[in-house]
């Protein structure tokens, strides 16, 4: 299943985004999952909270896809 989570700006940060769409109640929960290996983007796992996520990125994380797309 692939989920879209609106942004209006270039990219989000891959914490933010787990934040953003209400996958982790706050950024320290994010933080640890990240570096827990829990996400993936674009099919490689991904320690690095600070990645950028831009238009086309998929974000696997608690077995389900999220892609960006521009808030109209």
């Amino acid at each position: 299943m692939m989920k879209t989570v609106e942004i209006t700006t270039e990219f989000i940060k891959l914490q933010d985004l787990l934040k953003f769409a209400n996958l982790v109640e706050t950024g320290g929960e994010a933080k640890e999952r990240i570096q827990n290996g829990e996400v993936q983007v674009n099919g490689e796992v991904c320690v690095q909270r600070g990645k950028k996520i831009r238009l086309g990125d998929d974000v696997l994380f608690g077995g389900t896809h999220y892609t960006v797309n521009y808030a109209d």
